[in-house]
């Protein structure tokens, strides 16, 4: 095995760029990941996609390994020349690969790529769009037992493709997120969000094989309650709220669990949106009439632990979702929204 692999680098939101990954673990003692909580889309949605460039052929290798999540999962894919697509793909072979993790895609300008595919050896276009859709690398996981031989990976990916400088390394091989970062399952040496590295790269002799394809793992996981379940009603189906109604009792009944809400503003004004109760939840709101544009989110500017987002909102159909705030945290709490 090459001791300098190609890699995929992590995108970085400017927001979040001087915010590490912490490292304590859960009070259980326990450690689970691949996705980082709040970086997941709305359960069915379906994302728009173009190209800024790229052959007939390279162009139809991203759409064939974007299908194996398709397959796998709630999430489906609109390939065309879309205005301010969700996902905008360009072909740079001098930027590596890349791609902004779920819902950051979101924050990035209208006229800029959101993912790069400057190779596309093996599965390197399907590990990109399991970025897209909200999945971190895999060796981020805290269960992964890895221990990295710094040095010698520092100098190994400051050679040619990678050329990177040590502060990239540090974020993007040996910072681990911790249990209350993230949402996922047991460390999974085959998952295709897994580098592919030498043992020569660790200090307790682990290696990585080249993983071109989706787990088994992968595909439970993003099926699964916490990311998008096949079974789970799409935007089209969220629970309908009043304006200036009554409150909605609801309730975050297994872990992972996120609640979906929409309600429709007639005239443009002032809209707040609250939650009240004991449990711990996080509120997103998008629209209007999209369930993709992020207008804002909200952890606890509310009553105790709730959130609140008070926002003037133009007509149209909106959607607010919740969740807890822990991953593995359940719960009751009503939800109301007013004119203010």
């Amino acid at each position: 095995m090459s001791e300098s692999p190609k890699v995929c680098f992590d995108r970085i939101l400017p927001k979040d760029l001087m915010r590490p990954h912490r490292r304590e673990r859960g009070p259980d003692g326990g450690d689970r990941a691949i996705s980082p909580i709040g970086k997941s889309w709305m359960n069915g949605t379906r994302l728009t996609v173009s190209f800024l460039g790229g052959t007939p052929a390279e162009q139809n290798t991203a759409r064939q390994q974007a299908a194996w999540w398709q397959q796998a999962c709630n999430i489906s894919f609109d390939f065309g020349s879309h205005i301010a697509a969700d996902i905008r793909i360009s072909f740079d072979p001098n930027d590596g690969a890349w791609s902004y993790v779920g819902t950051d895609n979101k924050g990035i300008p209208a006229n800029e790529a959101t993912m790069n595919l400057g190779f596309l050896d093996g599965g390197t276009a399907g590990h990109e769009f399991g970025h897209a859709i909200g999945l971190a690398h895999e060796h981020s996981n805290p269960a992964g037992g890895i221990q990295w031989n710094e040095p010698v990976v520092i100098a190994a990916l400051a050679k040619p493709p990678n050329s990177w400088d040590e502060a990239k390394v540090r974020h993007n091989v040996f910072m681990k997120y911790a249990v209350d970062q993230i949402k996922g399952t047991a460390f999974d040496p085959d998952s295709i969000m897994l580098y592919s590295f030498p043992a020569a790269w660790t200090l307790n002799g682990i290696a990585t094989h080249a993983n071109d394809v989706l787990s088994s793992l992968d595909k439970a996981f993003v099926a699964g309650a916490s990311m998008y379940p096949p079974s789970a009603p799409p935007p089209s189906e969220a629970t309908t709220l009043t304006i200036d109604g009554d409150k909605t009792k609801a309730s975050i009944g297994t872990a992972g669990e996120e609640d979906l809400y929409s309600f429709d503003v007639a005239t443009e004004g002032v809209i707040e949106v609250t939650t009240r109760g004991t449990t711990d939840v996080y509120l997103k709101l998008y629209g209007p009439d999209s369930e993709t544009a992020l207008i804002g989110e909200d952890d606890d500017a509310g009553y105790g632990l709730n959130p609140r987002i008070r926002t003037a909102l133009l007509p149209g159909r909106y959607y607010a979702q919740v969740r807890h705030y822990s991953p593995q945290g359940t719960g009751d709490y009503t939800i109301r929204v007013r004119t203010r």
